[in-house]
């Protein structure tokens, strides 16, 4: 089996590794650009001061935060076993991964630390899935949210990509999240190819993600666990 993998390009390696290991060839097709965005040092200082906690969305956020501040005492909670791996990568040594979503993550820092330890800080995009501060505040913890990058479609699917679907070399596309499985079929669309959806297996990270897509596709196959590996043995 050949999967397209739909993930900004800072995170492919190690899925292609996952689905490698399933027995699966990958093809790289980021359907985002991450960009960094910069937050003065000031700005930076009233969030972070007081702050017991970081609370790790996606690695990007843990790559950007490394890339702003260089203190790396912080203990970080992150969303799954990707976004820990990138702070460990990044320099953090207290770091704990929740089972892969924000509710799982928001049930860790429930067990973890306490409303009165100080403020959390969200290290977080500009797009985000689920309230993890709204989550947290029913319990009496103040969320700060510190938006450090933005995940922007890229313009179009690359030529190469274009070519392996138009000729049937591809037999599944991963998702990743509900805007990134959306931008795709957009991107799809926008090159001529939206009937090759029904050619093609979805491979989704969670229900979420099956429920965005609205093209005939193959097949729709939600991972047990949203997670990385999970996804992968969903490849037959």
């Amino acid at each position: 089996m050949r999967v397209l993998l739909t993930r900004p390009a800072e995170d492919a390696a190690r899925t292609a590794a996952a689905f490698a290991g399933r027995g699966a060839e990958t093809m790289c097709a980021p359907v985002m650009q991450i960009r960094m965005r910069t937050v003065a040092p000031e700005a930076l200082r009233q969030v972070l001061t007081g702050a017991q906690t970081l609370l790790v969305t996606s690695a990007n956020g843990a790559r950007a935060f490394a890339a702003a501040v260089p203190e790396r005492g912080y203990r970080v909670l992150a969303v799954g076993p990707a976004s820990a791996d990138a702070a460990r990568d990044a320099g953090f040594a207290d770091v704990l991964a929740a089972d892969g979503d924000v509710h799982a993550l928001a049930a860790l820092v429930r067990g973890r630390v306490t409303p009165d330890g100080g403020p959390l800080v969200h290290v977080a995009g500009t797009h985000r899935a689920g309230d993890l501060a709204a989550m947290l505040a029913r319990d009496g913890f103040e969320v700060r949210r510190l938006v450090l990058y933005e995940a922007v479609p890229v313009p179009a699917l690359d030529p190469g990509v274009q070519k392996a679907l138009a000729a049937g070399q591809i037999d599944a596309v991963a998702h990743f999240s509900p805007r990134s499985a959306r931008v795709f079929e957009e991107l799809l669309a926008a090159a001529g190819l939206a009937a090759q959806a029904g050619s093609l297996d979805a491979l989704c990270l969670s229900r979420a993600v099956a429920d965005a897509l609205r093209l005939p596709w193959r097949t729709r196959r939600i991972a047990e666990h949203p997670e990385v590996e999970a996804l992968a043995a969903l490849v037959p």
